[in-house]
Order: C-alpha cells, then sequence, then structure tokens
C-alpha cells in the first residue's frame, strides 16, 4: 500500500555548555559521555516518551576516532540506558553533522521508517584537533583537484574575503562584537540556559564540579580589542581568533518525531520540518556553501528571503556570514539574523553545531508569533553548504 508522507516535527533540544578546547571545562572529560548526558536530559524531560518508543540514535562526530569512534550513536545508546533493542549509528558531514543526522533520520520519519528519533552531535576538539588522523590523497594537489588552501579553513575564510571585497575586517569585526553582545544580553535574559544541561567535569587540580554555562563568551570584547589581533593564516589578512569560531568542546541533540506521534504521545512540537537542502561550492570558497543551499531550498518552495522571519546561520567565521547576507542583500544588523548571537561568542565545536542553531530558532518561534518560517544554514568543510527550513506550529 502507498505510504502517505508524515509531518515531521523537533520536539525538544538540549546541549552541554560548550567549552573551550585544550585546557578547558572539558579537558578530562570524554565525548561520548557528553552524548550520553544530553541523550539522558532529552528522556528526562519528556517522561511522556517511553524509551523504547526512541528508533534511533544518529550522533555525528567529524574525527570518529579514540571516545568519538566506535560507531559513537549505538555506543552512546547503551551508555545512556536506551534499551538494547534501539539501534544507532554515526554520521560525518563535518561541521554540518548534527544538522545531517536530523534531516536524515527526518525524512526517514516523514516515510514511515520511524517513529521518533534522537539526533545530535559531539565534537571534543581538545582530546580530537581538527584533522587527526586524515590522510589526503595526494591526488588533491597533484592533480589540481583543489586549491592547497582548500585544506585548511581559516585559508578558506581568506579566500572569501578576495571574493567579497566589500567584507572588510572592521565588518567582520563589527559583526564580532555583536554577536558577543547578544550571546551576553541573552544570558542576561535567561533565554540560552532553557537547553543547557549541567554536565559533571573534573580537573587534577580542582577535583569534581559542574559545568552550568558557555564556557568561550567573551563579553568585554571591543572593537579596540579585536583590531591589534594577529591574522595567522594570512601576512596583512582579515581573518583573527576575535571574528571566527574557536575550538571547542560540547554535544548536542534533538528529540525529532512524527507530528502525529507527539501528538500521540501528548509532546508539544516547537517546530516543523518543511525542507533541506545541501549544495556543493569551491573547496577553497568553503565560506560561500550556505548561499547555492538556500537558493535551491527557497526556490524549491516557491519562497524569497523576504517570507523568512527567523535565520539561524553558524558562525564560523565573520565573513562566511556577512558574505551570505550581502548575497541576499541582508543588513549586517537585521534582527532576524541570529538575534542571541551565534558561534563567535557561543562556540564552534563542529558536528554538535547543528542541533545548537536548531535549539535557539525552536526557543524563538515561541516567542514571534508573527513568524512563520525560519531557517537554520551553516557552511561545510571541502566545499558545502546546508539549510533546513522550519515553520512555526
Amino acid at each position: 500500500m502507498p505510504r502517505t508522507a508524515r509531518d515531521v516535527v523537533f520536539v525538544d533540544g538540549a546541549r552541554t555548555p560548550f567549552g573551550k578546547a585544550g585546557k578547558g571545562l572539558y579537558a578530562e572529560t570524554r565525548a561520548d559521555d557528553l552524548v550520553v548526558r544530553v541523550i539522558r536530559e532529552l528522556l528526562r524531560r519528556n517522561p511522556e516518551l517511553p524509551p523504547e518508543r526512541v528508533d534511533e540514535v544518529a550522533i555525528a562526530a567529524t574525527t570518529q576516532i579514540g571516545d568519538q569512534g566506535l560507531t559513537i550513536g549505538r555506543s552512546a545508546a547503551l551508555l545512556a540506558g536506551l534499551p538494547r533493542s534501539v539501534p544507532g549509528y554515526a554520521i560525518d558531514r563535518m561541521c554540518a553533522g548534527a544538522m545531517t543526522a536530523v534531516t536524515t533520520t527526518g525524512a526517514s520519519i516523514s516515510f514511515g521508517a520511524y517513529d521518533a528519533v534522537i539526533a545530535g552531535g559531539v565534537e571534543h576538539m581538545g582530546r580530537h584537533p581538527m584533522g587527526e588522523g586524515v590522510d589526503p590523497n595526494p591526488r588533491f594537489l597533484s592533480e589540481k583537484l583543489v586549491d592547497p588552501s582548500a585544506l585548511v579553513m581559516g585559508n578558506t575564510a581568506e579566500n572569501l574575503h578576495d571574493r567579497y571585497p566589500t567584507v572588510t575586517k572592521e565588518r567582520a569585526d563589527a559583526f564580532a562584537v555583536r554577536s558577543q553582545e547578544k550571546v551576553a544580553k541573552a544570558y542576561a535574559d535567561g533565554k540560552i540556559q532553557q537547553d543547557l544541561v549541567e554536565t559533571l567535569v573534573r580537573s587534577a587540580e580542582e577535583g569534581y564540579g559542574l559545568a552550568t554555562a558557555d564556557e568561550p563568551p567573551r563579553p568585554e570584547t571591543t572593537m579596540e580589542s579585536l583590531a591589534g589581533l594577529k591574522t595567522p593564516f594570512r601576512a596583512h589578512g582579515n581573518v583573527t581568533p576575535g571574528n571566527a569560531a574557536g575550538l571547542n568542546d560540547g554535544a548536542t541533540g534533538a528529540l525529532i518525531m512524527a507530528e502525529e506521534v507527539a501528538a500521540e504521545l501528548g509532546l508539544d512540537a516547537r517546530m516543523r520540518l518543511v525542507d533541506f537542502s545541501f549544495a556543493g561550492v569551491e573547496p577553497e570558497f568553503m565560506g560561500a556553501g550556505p548561499v547555492p543551499a538556500t537558493e535551491r531550498l527557497l526556490n524549491r518552495q516557491g519562497l524569497t528571503m523576504d517570507d523568512i522571519g527567523l535565520i539561524e546561520i553558524n558562525e564560523a567565521f565573520a565573513v562566511q556570514v556577512l558574505a551570505f547576507l550581502e548575497h541576499f542583500g541582508i543588513a549586517d544588523d537585521d534582527p532576524r539574523v541570529n538575534p542571541w548571537g551565534g558561534a563567535i561568542a557561543i562556540g564552534h565545536p563542529l558536528a554538535s553545531s547543528g542541533v545548537r542553531l536548531m535549539n535557539q530558532l525552536s526557543r524563538q518561534f515561541a516567542e514571534r508569533p508573527d513568524v512563520r518560517y525560519g531557517m537554520t544554514t551553516m557552511c561545510v568543510g571541502m566545499g558545502m553548504g546546508g539549510t533546513v527550513l522550519w515553520e512555526r506550529v
């Protein structure tokens, strides 16, 4: 019998506070334990969902070795105490890992393979630096399949400054300052804390403690303090540690369900999945990826950017966001864009960030009954972009 596609909804999301890689919050904490904390929190917050009704656990990680390996979706499900009947798997689409976990399982829910899933991501960049264990095929360079700069994300950001010469370092710095200010205000207003999971941490010096807030924000940031920072990827360049996301640790997770199943269980949906799109660009201009992904999605839906009332875009680099905004004719300070700030302040633990964007967008929908459509979008390493379109329920 032919199946009718079902509506898919975002029911709940949670994340650990994000830490600084290296000697930060999670220096002595395993990556898989961060995921376990998130899964358990989603189950605790939603007791109406019997654990055996979870049909899949899809967890992304960019560097799938060590405590981020062993098919982390399955291993984290077992460690979190889910029934052994609940399967799981791992995903890698670099920065868009958690985003892909949601879109892949969401599509499966739509055609009836699943009813309810947990989808998310983790990255412990302190234990597993980006590129650890990677062995790029020599053909990439010998056959000039990509420009050498494509293999270093900071270099791709400098290339994007070249492509968009009107995106100056001053504009990038100003955007970064606003991100810090918006995150500080969101914290002061109690917006961000709603999705944070208190997470046990340990250090040799201080023993055990709790991580209760993001570690990376620098609310004291000013244009003056950013002006003197070094440009590590190019002499006299534009990209600095101040106008880019840092190296971070953290995990995210979301409860994604068929709308009819959520209603059956008495769970409230925060937003509905409408459509998604991934697209490729020249790897050396990686940051441009959200543009074609978004264009493809809007064209397919018969929408324009004027129809989008909320935009959560990952701030891997300020230039990447500003290039996106410039392409679509959106002002640098448009209130629709990252109203609670973004990754430049909060941090960007690679594969986990896609669900952080969704968490924040879903909370903003609740405050904005005038908005019908919102999107989450991000650039992806090796020259890709991903965009997901959401609708208020």
